[in-house]
């Protein structure tokens, strides 16, 4: 890696150096062209960098104020011209870290302005500079959002909102986003509803503000068909904060919610480690409850602190929970548009420019070193021999029958009245010596 210019100070990409190396701005894991399962690692996995957390974020936690102290968070100067210098120190990561893909929220790039058409003017402005840089570099757009939640206005939500100018306001922010996402080639469109929820039961009509969520989202369905946008569209569950319960609490919720406004076919999940155990669960749960009711979509690779009860929206280091996510998912084929977004942030200490840098070369490394993982389990069969061993006896006809709905209940009930069935060992602690094996 050369020392140079730029706000991080260096010229050349990080390169793969091999398990053996020391150096932190060289990947030991994440080797991009190596092949696992029949796809080479940087096409498995995906990776993202996100916008919002990497340059817009400060430094801030609920009990103190920014850190970073960057040049285009400044207060002063025009706002405009401090989102441009923030899409140079943007693609400069980008190509240092050789990301296929980066995401991105509205607000985030471009600075809202006095009125919608002049945030819209904005948004436009710097997807200009986007679609320039992406012809000369080779990161492409993952998906792209819109902030529905940081402006007053959303403090009662946006698509919930009691105000139906609100809504419509929300629309046509959403709209522009699509928008500059379709534009700029972006596999997905996410809808993120960090306010759509309540504070108080006292004053929610919680029937009408799921009804009009689902219109809400209805209508983008449809607009997404008429510009011609393949992607799916990407719902993030997350269970809290701000809001003290939101409608998209989690995989199973959101499931709910979709079949009920008939939007399965067009709407599937993006999921998060922080919002899964925000919600008392595991990340593996999230994704594998998605994968069973055909909802998967794409994944922000962050871990919470168990012991904050908030978004701590951390680097993903944790090899093991990842394995097993990773292993779930080459079973299924791995991602299709999706893809593994670094909705991430580096802790309000880490103050260099490197330390950037190196949070996402470390984050990297420990997704491809999971992943490496996933594949000689799932190849050797080592969960998958021990799950099929436990449900075997539903491979029988007459059990198959059971479930294909051509046996009655009485003529099972009568099948019983001859069976005395002994339990079984679930032999939990030795599937988890098992994952332990490939881990460490």
């Amino acid at each position: 890696m050369t020392q140079g210019n730029g706000f991080f100070g260096l010229d050349s990409s990080v390169r793969f150096e091999g398990e053996g190396s020391t150096n932190p701005l060289a990947f030991r894991f994440y080797d991009k062209n190596r092949q696992v399962m029949g796809r080479s690692m940087e096409d498995q996995l995906r990776f993202a960098i996100c916008y919002w957390h990497s340059f817009t974020w400060p430094g801030g936690d609920p009990f103190g104020g920014e850190t970073f102290n960057r040049p285009w968070m400044r207060q002063g100067g025009d706002p405009l011209a401090k989102a441009k210098e923030k899409a140079e120190v943007a693609f400069e990561l980008f190509r240092i870290l050789d990301a296929p893909f980066f995401s991105f929220h509205d607000v985030d790039v471009a600075p809202e302005g006095e009125t919608l058409a002049e945030s819209i003017k904005n948004l436009n402005e710097i997807a200009d500079i986007f679609e320039e840089k992406m012809k000369t570099h080779r990161t492409r757009l993952l998906w792209g959002t819109a902030n529905l939640f940081s402006n007053r206005r959303y403090m009662a939500g946006a698509a919930t909102n009691p105000d139906p100018d609100v809504f419509a306001y929300a629309c046509g922010q959403v709209k522009a986003a699509i928008d500059v996402t379709h534009r700029l080639g972006g596999e997905n469109y996410v809808c993120w509803g960090g306010r759509e929820g309540y504070e108080t039961l006292l004053n929610t009509d919680m029937k009408r503000e799921l009804d009009q969520l689902g219109r809400f989202l209805s209508m983008l369905v449809e607009y997404k068909h008429k510009i011609g946008f393949k992607g799916p569209i990407l719902i993030e569950p997350k269970p809290k904060e701000p809001s003290k319960h939101q409608y998209d609490f989690d995989t199973a919720t959101v499931f709910g919610f979709l079949q009920k406004y008939d939007l399965v076919k067009d709407v599937k999940l993006n999921l998060e480690q922080n919002h899964a155990i925000l919600a008392g669960h595991s990340f593996d749960h999230e994704v594998k409850l998605a994968y069973a009711n055909d909802l998967f979509g794409s994944l922000d690779i962050n871990r919470g602190d168990d012991l904050l009860g908030w978004d701590t929206d951390q680097f993903a280091m944790d090899v093991k929970e990842m394995t097993l996510v990773f292993h779930e998912m080459l079973k299924h084929g791995g991602f299709s548009t999706g893809g593994l977004n670094f909705d991430a942030k580096i802790r309000r200490q880490s103050i260099d420019p490197q330390d950037l840098v190196i949070a996402h070369v470390a984050s990297m490394d420990a997704c491809a070193r999971a992943l490496l993982s996933a594949e000689r389990m799932l190849t050797d069969g080592a969960l998958e021999k021990p799950l099929a061993d436990r449900y075997a006896g539903w491979d029988k006809a007459e059990n198959q029958a059971i479930l294909a709905g051509q046996s009655s209940f009485e003529a099972v009930a009568e099948r019983g009245l001859g069976l005395q069935p002994q339990p079984r060992s679930g032999r939990q602690e030795y599937l988890e010596g098992v994952v332990n094996r490939y881990v460490y």
